[in-house]
């Protein structure tokens, strides 16, 4: 153990102290599981994340008031699958379907870091609905928990020598940060009859050679960018990688480090934090670097408040210098300074692009990420006809959208006949500020959410597509990210133009931020009530438009002016 963590063994937070009686992650889940209850108890709650799981519940669906005056509880469970690069099959596609339509809530999430979620199951549940990923060669294990989490990289099918080789990183980091624990497959892919395994895998040695027996502090994150196109927002991870590309090849990466958004408004010790460039190192070095820096958080990252247990507050407090220089004792050597390569550029890949080798690929914007059918639009209709029909290799974006590949130039027409035929906008119909928005799940099912959030966000788009247009700035890019609460899933720090749930209702709105993700934004206004954000945003708009800078983007404009500019040239802040 650490020094740093020495010093804080006596003070360590309850659920560092439930990892360590766990038996590496299995606590009392198995009992659980063959009690007849409908929920976990609070220990094992926080071990259920690891297995990709979290309890949840519904605050519209709560039943009568108890004697105490308390409604019952509606337990039900989120299962997230965890998906490097968000690479799957059509296959696999189809399967998590079937499972939201037939133990879901018929509802299927395509997460902002390129993973699935399934909403609405039960824990009685819970094992069918793991041994149904587990069967197409899928697995939810660490895509939540104090862990390496689902690694992001671009999923572009490029058939260059680039995208294959940062995807190929995804992969390899993905699977040698993965938990050797063999509880997961015990718990969940053994028959609880016979006590067989469904499937093989796991490890029999009991310990992790790499997490040791209380894993991380907290959550980890790690995404893998391209110098020109920072599609996985590559600076708001823990850990990243911008591949740096010379003469049409990877010679390596920048490694950057520390960031991370999530907040505690009531506390003011936590703040987001976008990364820190720290060293480049070559593709063969770059698996064992992030092992090195895994495990210098795992042995001096924060356990006794878990508010300020993010790797990005130990960069913040120890410093870059120092932070590098541990990572260079773990790994065993110095390593080179960055190049000057930065992003440059955002692609969200949607619509048809070609793929290098004959074939075409179609990026296809899914609203917030949600996938349902009602009387109007029929995602999961439209996905399951295509699948069939076209049997494309499916590939998720961090914009909670999908990318359609392999597809011949003969299937064009049919692909985009099938999307319309199920009442689906095409990508040339749908608004640049629609397009570039996104959304966290929050209510009802969120236990952290404070307001709204993904159902809340069409609205505000129908009106801000209105205001823009009315002023001639309809085709302008720019990012809007809301969530329902300060935790920051949907990335609203870094946007454009965030919005984040403050109140019963209300949001506070940044501003500032860039489509790149490099720059954090600033707060313009607070506790605005929804029906009012684009009214709060009309007059930045409107100066804008007559005072911006050649091609300056709206990020950039409120950036320069700051809030006290934006506040001269608007109406001052209310009371």
């Amino acid at each position: 153990m650490s020094e740093a963590n020495n010093e804080s063994e006596a003070k360590l937070s309850a659920v560092e102290l439930i990892k360590d009686t766990s038996h590496y992650l299995r606590g009392t889940i198995g009992q659980e599981l063959r009690a007849d209850t409908d929920h976990f108890g609070k220990d094992d709650l926080q071990l259920l994340k690891f297995h990709g799981t979290y309890q949840q519940d519904d605050r519209e669906a709560r039943g009568a008031s108890t004697p105490s005056g308390k409604s019952e509880k509606q337990y039900s469970f989120m299962v997230r699958t965890r998906i490097p690069a968000g690479i799957m099959t059509a296959e696999q596609l189809i399967a998590h379907l079937d499972i939201c339509d037939s133990i879901g809530n018929s509802t299927l999430k395509i997460t902002t870091r390129q993973g699935l979620q399934l909403h609405g199951i039960l824990k009685s549940d819970l094992r069918e609905c793991m041994q149904n990923i587990n069967d197409v060669m899928m697995t939810t294990l660490a895509a939540c928990g104090d862990v390496n989490r689902n690694t992001m990289a671009c999923p572009a099918p490029y058939r260059d020598a680039v995208r294959p080789a940062v995807q190929k990183l995804a992969f390899a980091i993905s699977d040698h940060l993965s938990p050797r624990t063999k509880s997961y497959y015990e718990l969940w892919l053994k028959d609880s009859e016979t006590g067989e395994e469904t499937l093989e895998g796991g490890s029999d040695e009991e310990f992790e050679p790499i997490y040791g027996k209380t894993y991380l502090p907290r959550k980890f994150k790690t995404a893998i960018a391209i110098s020109y196109d920072n599609c996985t927002d590559v600076y708001t991870n823990c850990l990243g990688f911008i591949a740096v590309v010379r003469d049409g090849e990877v010679i390596g990466y920048n490694v950057t480090v520390g960031g991370g958004l999530g907040v505690t408004p009531s506390a003011k010790k936590t703040f987001p934090r976008l990364a820190s460039r720290m060293a480049f190192v070559t593709p063969e070095q770059a698996v064992e670097v992030a092992e090195a820096i895994v495990k210098v958080q795992r042995d001096f990252g924060y356990r006794d408040d878990r508010k300020r247990a993010r790797l990005k507050y130990l960069v913040h407090d120890k410093g870059i210098d120092w932070f590098r220089h541990q990572v260079e004792e773990y790994y065993g050597t110095k390593l080179a300074d960055c190049t000057p390569d930065d992003v440059t550029e955002h692609n969200d890949h949607m619509g048809w692009d070609a793929q290098g080798d004959g074939r075409w690929f179609y990026g296809f914007n899914v609203e917030n990420g949600r996938l349902y059918d009602d009387e109007n639009r029929s995602w999961k209709a439209a996905l399951r006809e295509i699948c069939h029909e076209l049997n494309p290799e499916i590939r998720l974006t961090a914009h909670q959208s999908l990318l359609f590949c392999n597809l011949e130039e003969r299937d064009r027409p049919k692909l985009e006949s099938m999307i319309k035929r199920r009442g689906l906008p095409l990508v040339e119909e749908i608004s640049n500020a629609r397009r570039w928005s996104i959304a966290c799940v929050a209510l009802p099912t969120c236990g952290l959410a404070i307001t709204e959030s993904e159902r809340a966000l069409p609205s505000v788009i129908d009106t801000m597509e209105k205001t823009l247009a009315d002023l001639g700035l309809e085709k302008e890019l720019f990012t809007v990210r809301m969530t329902g609460c300060p935790n920051g899933c949907a990335r609203p720090y870094n946007a454009d133009i965030g919005l984040v749930g403050k109140a019963k209702g209300k949001y506070t709105v940044y501003v500032g931020g860039a489509r790149l993700g490099t720059r954090l934004a600033f707060i313009y206004r607070d506790l605005i009530p929804l029906e009012n954000i684009v009214d709060t945003l009309k007059p930045l708009f409107v100066e804008f438009k007559e005072n911006r800078q050649e091609t300056e983007s709206f990020g950039d404009f409120c950036a320069r002016l700051g809030l006290e500019g934006l506040n001269e040239i608007t109406s001052p802040a209310p009371v």
